[in-house]
């Protein structure tokens, strides 16, 4: 592990920002790191507002996006909601769907076959639409890459409405209307929306050409934040106001489906971790195993005893992914193993019967022991598909456009892609990446890296810092949980290790003047004998609070030990300083 720490910006703007707010020198420090460097800036980060949300009409095609589809409502056009069968489309496809319905009854939504049609606009959903009298398929979370499927869908007089927010290709498909904010030509003022966030601002449009006020349109911002959260897009701007409206919806009035998966979550308050690792596998776990339709029936139920049942159903799924997912990673690291590919530069690894509802899990798995940008191939019909995962720094969607005359078809993010190809150009794909890789990622990049926001003492963890790191939240990329370094830590005689494995590590910490405060290290296990003997150690660790028994107590998640020799040096001014 590198520790390193953030560049501390100029004392000047720290003294400033914190007389502003009232606030202590490494409290004003964490707010400048996120860009926040006056009092206004602050106000709108503390306090998000509906009415910080831009005008849908900014963004490129939108007015004729909601002529289209005001056009098919008057002439009585059957509406087809087409979306990806991830997190992020089924949701988007849930939202749209739910809304249209709401105004209008013929709207139907459809969602590909991982298996029999795989990611995006399909031929076999397109032939759906034609036989079933469909002249506008709305697409959401695809599409910007579908050059022959919406000419093929044209030479049978059905539009295209495309919602994406993926890169686009050189050139753009002759849809009626193309929405993505990453559009060269389109001047939306911010481009980090997720498939979902794309879809909402088609239903403020919508919705502001009815006469609706933003308002209205809360109880769909359940929806929205879920695909934030799983989708991983920076929680800035407006992702930051719906993740914040939408997880106040979902702790107070969710729609009978999410209500359905959380209801025996002992937690009072959900925050956006949770929906991370609750509501977003498990909604994921349907398209993975089964169908992503699964997912669309139970955001789309509203009697709460048939979202139960559909939750029910779902909660099998996951567990029948997380057995699968065990099940491949250790088929994978064997595979690794084998072929002594250990010390290469990436993971690319196959194997035709893994199920590819899970191989992107499995990805992400090896990158937490081999941390570098991994590839997982399994058969889908006569060709080989992937999902790729890659590590902080490392552009993958660029690594595998440089092998683009491998591929069939990618498509995806700097971090996460999929990809199909030919069986016979599986191995010399496999050596074009390895090359590819070796020659453009750099030596830091290859080591997990832990970003510290700030130095602090114990005695710095007060009630009123928990306070105001609550107010920071939601947390997601560009807005991470705080991470902390304290030095000159002792254990009081307490620590053990946790785990069937003892993979786990939970002590009792403190420095010479100060309280004690619990801690636990999830996979420090290992550490153990740092803290023994009165050693003095330095902890890498977030501020959390543990609920037991209706008691609250603060508790330090770890991050990381180390020995207590190694001093902070002056942080760089871009990159940070490796510790």
């Amino acid at each position: 592990m590198r520790w390193t720490l953030k560049p501390k910006p100029s004392e000047d703007k720290i003294k400033h920002l914190a007389q502003a707010l009232n606030v202590e020198d490494f409290v004003a420090t964490l707010l400048i790191q996120r860009g926040i460097e006056t009092f206004e800036d602050a106000k709108n980060f503390f306090r998000p507002s509906l009415e910080h949300l831009h005008d849908p009409y900014l963004m490129k095609d939108m007015d004729k996006a909601v002529s289209r589809i005001e056009s098919a409502i008057e002439n009585q056009e059957n509406i087809l909601v087409f979306g990806d069968y991830d997190v992020d489309g089924t949701t988007a496809v849930s939202l749209v769907s739910s809304y249209l319905k709401s105004h209008y009854p013929n709207i139907a939504t459809y969602i590909p076959d991982r298996y029999d049609e795989g990611y995006g606009i399909s031929f076999k959903g397109i032939d759906f639409a034609d036989d079933n009298g469909f002249s506008l398929i709305i697409a959401l979370d695809c599409g910007i890459k579908s050059i022959d499927h919406i000419a093929y869908a044209k030479a049978k007089n059905i539009d295209f409405i495309i919602c994406d927010h993926h890169r686009p290709g050189e050139f753009l498909p002759e849809a009626v209307a193309i929405l993505d904010p990453k559009r060269e030509d389109c001047n939306y003022p911010y481009d980090e929306l997720c498939g979902c966030g794309v879809g909402f601002k088609l239903i403020q449009a919508l919705g502001q050409n009815r006469g609706e006020t933003i308002e209205d349109l809360v109880p769909y911002l359940d929806l929205v934040a879920t695909a934030i959260a799983a989708d991983i897009v920076p929680i800035t701007g407006e992702n930051r106001v719906l993740a914040y409206f939408g997880l106040q919806v979902i702790n107070s009035e969710p729609r009978p489906g999410i209500k359905a998966l959380v209801h025996q979550v002992k937690k009072k308050v959900l925050d956006i971790t949770d929906v991370v690792f609750i509501i977003s596998p498990r909604i994921n776990a349907a398209g993975r195993i089964k169908h992503g339709n699964h997912a669309v029936e139970l955001l789309t139920e509203f009697d709460f005893e048939q979202a139960q049942q559909f939750a029910s159903e779902i909660e099998q799924y996951n567990a029948d992914r997380k057995d699968l997912d065990k099940k491949i990673t250790k088929e994978a690291f064997q595979q690794i193993l084998e072929n002594n590919e250990v010390e290469r530069f990436s993971t690319v690894v196959f194997q035709e019967d893994w199920h590819k509802g899970v191989i992107g899990i499995v990805a992400s798995r090896l990158i937490e022991t081999y941390y570098r940008p991994t590839l997982v191939f399994t058969k889908s019909g006569d060709k080989y598909a992937a999902s790729a995962r890659s590590v902080k720094g490392f552009d993958v969607y660029n690594a595998l456009d440089a092998c683009a005359e491998h591929l069939e078809q990618f498509g995806g993010h700097m971090y996460a892609a999929g990809m199909t190809l030919k069986a016979e150009n599986y191995q010399t794909f496999k050596e074009a990446f390895e090359k590819q890789v070796s020659s453009t990622i750099s030596p830091e990049m290859r080591t997990p890296e832990i970003e510290i926001d700030a130095e602090i003492n114990f005695s710095d963890i007060t009630p009123k810092l928990i306070r105001i790191l609550k107010q920071f939240e939601p947390f997601g990329p560009q807005n991470m949980t705080p991470v902390f370094m304290t030095s000159d830590v002792k254990d009081t005689g307490y620590a053990k290790t946790l785990g069937s494995e003892d993979e786990h590590l939970r002590l009792f910490a403190k420095q010479t003047n100060s309280d004690g405060i619990a801690a636990i290290g999830f996979g420090l296990g290992k550490k153990l004998d740092l803290t023994k003997n009165q050693n003095t150690f330095q902890l890498a660790y977030t501020i959390a609070e543990n609920e037991w028994n209706g008691n609250i107590s603060t508790q330090l998640m770890l991050k990381d030990i180390r020995t207590n020799e190694r001093q902070i040096k002056q942080a760089r001014p871009v990159s940070g300083t490796s510790l």
